[in-house]
């Protein structure tokens, strides 16, 4: 029988299946938690983070997450975090879900005297709030062992609410008293993770909900948009810049940016008085991301343009004259993707993609993926 001891005045539901988090309390038995001591070479990381003074890690970009092995009857996962749901997965099934843990060692234990696999992964967004991860500790009697190979093939997906998986563990669309959005959120099982898996690869989340390449929802947070952030490890440091370590290279990078873009109309006030206007503008930025992209990543790099119908037609035909444009120019790994609504329920929080719907786009993804020259 595996068990959890949590180890603050906080938060821990276990659970067999993934979902919805409802919170339950849990005892108090120990202070603040430290960071396990010379075990940072012996677990792995995927996603952009930051080493702080402390002794922990810093992240705030959804989804990240962390694996190691270990032998023994239990495992410690510590945390400095107040904001954000965690999923611990050991041997491939998820155990616990640890809501808003604080800084703490959370334990799982009674499980067989042998050699396991732990995952620690983020379930939620956090632009304003980084969290900590400071290690994997064995319980009395076991060890923690050398950290696991990283995968040989890497997918980047970049993009907004849709591809952070906002909401998409709620079955309604009003979630303010079904636990709000972050309760009902999990990266994890968002259409980019479920891709990545179906590959057997490792993947980064870079999502932020509500931005959009030039112009975020109904136009809030003027002078700002999804390219202020994408080049920060840490999304609430203004001018934070990820140093990329050469392990991380991409073979697929996917991009979904263009919803709220052109989801809303153009408000008073606005940069853009026309839909033209707008239009001309996001095309623009659009082709300079792609610059970026090209520029980090290299030529061998497949670079997915996504779109779909939620949004003013404008951001499909937008998205497709860009791919275009790009293969006349002799750039033939970047292609154009559209999902449409075919089957999808939108049940998650504020009309968003549901677990359902993220597994149907996954396999729509799959499928485009499948046909692409891909060599890795």
């Amino acid at each position: 029988m595996r068990t959890s001891r949590h180890l603050s005045r906080r938060t821990l539901l276990t659970a067999a299946t993934a979902g919805a988090v409802t919170a339950v309390a849990s005892p108090s038995q120990a202070s603040q938690a430290s960071p396990a001591s010379g075990t940072r070479a012996r677990f792995r990381t995927v996603g952009r983070v930051k080493e702080a003074v402390d002794g922990f890690v810093r992240y705030t970009w959804p989804g990240i997450y962390f694996e190691g092995r270990f032998r023994g009857t239990g495992v410690g996962i510590v945390l400095d975090d107040s904001d954000n749901d965690y999923d611990v997965q050991i041997d491939g099934t998820t155990t616990a879900t640890l809501v808003t843990p604080g800084r703490i060692t959370s334990w799982i234990d009674g499980l067989a005297d042998t050699e396991h696999r732990v995952r620690l992964v983020k379930r939620t967004e956090s632009p304003w709030a980084a969290g900590g991860f400071g290690g994997f500790v064995a319980a009395p009697g076991g060890t923690i062992l050398a950290r696991p190979r990283a995968r040989s093939r890497q997918i980047e997906f970049i993009g907004d609410s849709y591809t952070a998986g906002y909401g998409n563990a709620s079955t309604v669309r009003d979630c303010s008293g079904n636990g709000g959005v972050n309760r009902n959120s999990d990266a994890d099982l968002a259409f980019g993770a479920l891709t990545a898996r179906s590959l057997g690869a490792d993947y980064q989340i870079n999502a932020f909900s509500g931005r959009g390449m030039v112009r975020n929802y109904n136009g809030s947070s003027p002078g700002t948009d999804f390219r202020t952030y994408y080049d920060r490890a840490l999304l609430n440091v203004d001018g934070d810049v990820w140093r990329k370590p050469d392990s991380w290279q991409p073979r697929v990078v996917v991009v979904g940016l263009g919803i709220n873009d052109f989801s809303t109309p153009l408000n008073p006030g606005e940069p853009w008085t026309t839909q033209d206007e707008l239009t001309a503008a996001y095309e623009t930025a659009y082709h300079g991301f792609l610059d970026t992209l090209r520029a980090r990543y290299g030529s061998r790099t497949f670079i997915v343009v996504s779109a779909t119908h939620l949004a003013d037609t404008a951001f499909a035909d937008t998205a497709r004259r860009i791919v275009r444009s790009r293969n006349r120019r002799g750039d033939h790994r970047i292609g154009y993707w559209y999902y449409d609504s075919a089957g999808l329920d939108y049940l998650g929080c504020d009309w968003h993609p549901s677990f359902h719907d993220h597994r149907l786009i996954a396999d729509q993804l799959d499928n485009h993926l499948a046909a692409l020259p891909l060599r890795w």
